[in-house]
């Protein structure tokens, strides 16, 4: 597990200022949301903290180490699961493993023995072809979390899954991030969403194109224990942090 602390990043292109003096902290342990509105600047400022840009100001600390613009330091899931149709489930998820030099036949049994704590079980030798949606997202975090062990970055990973899929996948990984310890941000434009997953939301507000540069607007932290975030939806304490949250968004 690992604390991450995003320092007064501001970032501009071609004249455009994008993000303007935005720092957060996701303590060890915790499951953060990055919230905002499509084209707010949420990806760019996921760039910065994977080290796959740099900032024109601030900085990125990972555990107090300074890891602004060192790309490779934390695992990045993107919306697709990017998974390599040519390879089966076992070979895909244990890819990071051999690109760190890990010998194949070792990589292989490592992810291996994690594929029943993922809901993968059965799937080692099947094509991603042959995998659901949500199946196929599992397979894409476990391979995330076999990549990096200490941090997780998500952005919008579930987003392309049916309702009933994504509150299934919802619950199921919570209940990862329970046992692993997993600390992880994950960007999201769905307010709901990030009030399921969530110990804090990080609300970003901001319109660069216009002229207005995205900066947090406020945070709103989630005390409902994550055992009981199936039924938290229905309660007036999710519908009062919701009100809290759109009141942020403005």
């Amino acid at each position: 597990m690992a604390q991450l602390d995003v320092e007064h990043v501001s970032v501009g292109f071609d004249g455009v200022q994008v993000l303007d003096d935005v720092s957060l902290t996701v303590a060890s342990g915790h499951i953060a949301c990055l919230l905002g509105p499509s084209g707010c600047g949420k990806t760019t400022l996921f760039h910065v903290v994977a080290g796959l840009g740099l900032p024109d100001a601030g900085r990125v600390l990972l555990d107090g180490r300074d890891i602004t613009g060192v790309p490779g330091q934390l695992a990045y899931m993107l919306q697709k699961d990017l998974l390599l149709p040519e390879k089966t489930i076992q070979d895909n998820v244990s890819l990071p493993l051999v690109l760190r030099g890990v010998p194949r036949a070792e990589a292989r049994a490592r992810a291996r023995e994690l594929f029943d704590t993922f809901g993968l079980a059965g799937t080692e030798e099947r094509w991603p072809s042959e995998l659901s949606g949500g199946m196929r997202q599992r397979a894409a975090l476990l391979r995330s979390y076999l990549f990096s062990q200490e941090f997780m970055l998500l952005d919008e990973p579930f987003s392309a899954l049916d309702a009933f899929t994504k509150a299934d996948i919802h619950a199921w990984f919570l209940g990862v991030a329970e046992r692993f310890g997993t600390t992880a941000l994950v960007v999201t434009h769905d307010v709901d969403e990030a009030l399921e997953i969530a110990d804090e939301i990080f609300v970003m507000r901001g319109a660069p194109q216009a002229g207005v540069p995205t900066r947090i607007v406020g945070v709103e932290r989630i005390t409902c224990p994550r055992d009981e975030r199936a039924g938290f939806a229905l309660t007036e304490d999710f519908l009062a942090h919701k009100r809290h949250v759109l009141g942020f968004l403005g």
